[in-house]
């Protein structure tokens, strides 16, 4: 079992390794990395690295439909992290933590794609997903985050 968590961390270890290189504005070399270790990981492997990487993954795509796709990826990861998987990793995040920007990005995608509807759908889920949101910067910055897409739908 300790064989099987340090090797988990590991892959963590990498998805922030690629993380840091996409936010460092090298977003080739980070879609580079992010489809290796997806290549990895598979379609069946651990929730928490699928959803860490596909969520990190849309942010790294040009194309509008390949970013829906990756955030698509992530949100299915997130249905399917337990918990107590969680806990195993961090123990101060909750599953339903991740639901408020995970729904913000789909919403986002859509609006890129000009699908107003499916993201007024995603946009009133992150909403009533804000409560699992910390007061801090983080959680606030999500949700204005929310604020200013919905002020852009509204057309304001």
């Amino acid at each position: 079992m300790e064989q099987q968590e340090a090797s988990e961390d590991a892959v963590m270890t990498r998805i922030g390794q690629a993380i840091m290189l996409l936010h460092g504005g090298d977003r080739e070399e980070a879609r580079n990395r992010f489809g290796a270790l997806w290549s990895e990981i598979g379609e069946a492997g651990d929730p928490l690295h699928r959803c860490t990487l596909a969520h990190y993954m849309a942010d790294a795509q040009d194309d509008a439909s390949d970013e829906l796709a990756w955030d698509l990826r992530a949100l299915a990861a997130a249905e399917g992290l337990s918990e107590e998987r969680l806990a195993r990793h961090e123990v101060t995040l909750a599953v339903r933590a991740f639901y408020p920007s995970l729904h913000l990005n789909l919403a986002a995608d859509y609006v890129k794609l000009d699908r107003p509807e499916p993201a007024r759908a995603h946009l009133e889920r992150a909403r009533a997903a804000t409560d699992a949101l910390g007061d801090d910067g983080y959680g606030n910055g999500v949700r204005a985050a929310i604020d200013r897409l919905e002020r852009r739908l509204a057309g304001e």
